[in-house]
């Protein structure tokens, strides 16, 4: 689904321009910008969310939390903040596959799930995802039995979706920091399974 040949947006533009001004002008380092996005692409933000499924998948009753108000099981945490006030967690099961997409514009839980992948904005993922989810998945690395019901999402301005992916087999051992290195920011909005130790 990538497309690295897309025209570049005004926005993406003017950012480039105003990051190469401050490269330029000895602000900025020319890393430094790549280090925070990435940062927040793979660390920050999914670590979140990767502790979120951790706990649920450690504890019982912070799993029914979570599943009931997402939003206060979240902030037991300490996450918490705009575009993450009115969560829901969707639970992935050998029977139910869950998949988040904002098909009006990108609607997205930052304060859970970091930044969100270019490929979630593209108009294509946004537009197909609805149409033919099974197929969008498999473009993307994950194929859904077809005996598996699958549902997908559509996050508004009003509410926000997390994935509860499934727990993986074999996990049974591991501590709740282990479990969570099992979880990717992808298995969150159900593009992905969680990793198998």
């Amino acid at each position: 689904m990538g497309h690295d040949h897309d025209p570049i947006s005004y926005p993406n533009l003017r950012t480039q321009a105003i990051e190469s001004l401050l490269v330029e002008k000895g602000i900025l380092a020319s890393d430094a910008v790549d280090r925070v996005v990435s940062a927040y692409e793979e660390d920050i933000g999914p670590l979140n969310g990767a502790r979120v499924v951790a706990r649920a998948w450690s504890d019982g009753r912070y799993k029914t939390r979570l599943l009931e108000n997402a939003t206060g099981a979240i902030a037991e945490l300490g996450i918490s903040g705009m575009q993450g006030e009115n969560m829901v967690a969707l639970e992935n099961t050998a029977e139910v596959h869950n998949v988040v997409v904002c098909t009006l514009c990108s609607c997205y839980p930052w304060p859970v799930l970091g930044l969100p992948p270019y490929w979630y904005k593209s108009p294509e993922y946004r537009a197909r995802v609805v149409v033919e989810p099974r197929a969008v998945l498999a473009e993307l690395g994950l194929e859904i039995d077809e005996s598996r019901e699958l549902r997908v999402w559509d996050s508004s301005a009003e509410i926000r979706y997390m994935v509860l992916p499934e727990r993986p087999a074999g996990t049974d051992e591991l501590a709740e920091d282990q479990l969570a290195e099992l979880v990717s920011r992808d298995s969150m909005i159900g593009v992905a399974e969680a990793r198998t130790p």
